[in-house]
């Protein structure tokens, strides 16, 4: 098999990530944003966007439990076990075990949960940071906005999130893997603060979306505050 797209340590693989896995090399983080099981979801702003309206995935409670959460214990396999996944509330019981949690906190967020606002999304923290002892942040970022990163993709994380966690997970010249990248915007905030990605997409659609942001998108340094 070869990449579908590969440039300057970028590279995107078409197809299920549970059989890509297995055939590359070592890296060094899991950074990821998969699906969150929340099925077909209702209100004006999730209809607008189609919200989970993948196109080749139902995104149900089942689907993260036998495939989503296997699909990333495969990939925590391939970094020494370092990794960073954003889970959503849900599903986030069916996970391993993190080391710790932290998440994105969004004061401005106006979707609702069964207890108010849903103003934070964990991120589940696995292994070892690697700035341990030397530089060490928040595992917690504040966002003034969710706004997608591209809205070719049903949910497609803000940039400036995304560059975040890239920063937090890996160091300067270092590999990141997304088995589950849809829309390319951890490769693009990799690529734009100097790591190499991998990056695993089942549906063709969106590889195309990641391929043509990640040649014609510019580096922003407004957008890369980490």
């Amino acid at each position: 098999m070869k990449p579908y797209y590969e440039h300057s340590g970028i590279q995107i693989w078409h197809g299920d990530c549970r059989e890509i896995i297995p055939i590359l090399g070592e890296c060094d983080c899991v950074v990821t944003d998969p699906p969150y099981g929340l099925g077909k979801l209702s209100g004006t702003t999730s209809v607008e966007r189609n919200r989970n309206a993948y196109a080749s995935y139902e995104d149900s409670e089942e689907n993260v439990r036998d495939i989503i959460v296997p699909a990333v214990i495969l990939s925590l396999g391939k970094t020494g076990g370092r990794g960073l996944i954003t889970c959503g509330v849900r599903c986030m019981f069916f996970y391993p075990r993190p080391v710790a949690v932290g998440g994105f906190y969004q004061p401005a967020a106006v979707g609702m949960s069964h207890w108010g606002f849903a103003s934070f999304n964990p991120i589940l923290y696995y292994g070892k940071d690697p700035r341990a002892g030397r530089g060490q942040d928040s595992g917690v970022m504040t966002t003034l906005t969710g706004r997608a990163s591209d809205d070719r993709h049903p949910c497609a994380k803000p940039y400036k999130a995304m560059t975040w966690m890239v920063n937090k997970g890996t160091l300067e010249g270092e590999t990141a893997l997304d088995p589950f990248c849809g829309s390319g915007t951890t490769l693009l905030a990799a690529k734009n603060l100097g790591r190499k990605a991998i990056g695993i997409e089942i549906c063709e659609e969106y590889c195309e979306v990641a391929a043509s942001r990640l040649q014609q998108e510019v580096f922003c340094f407004d957008e890369v505050e980490v």
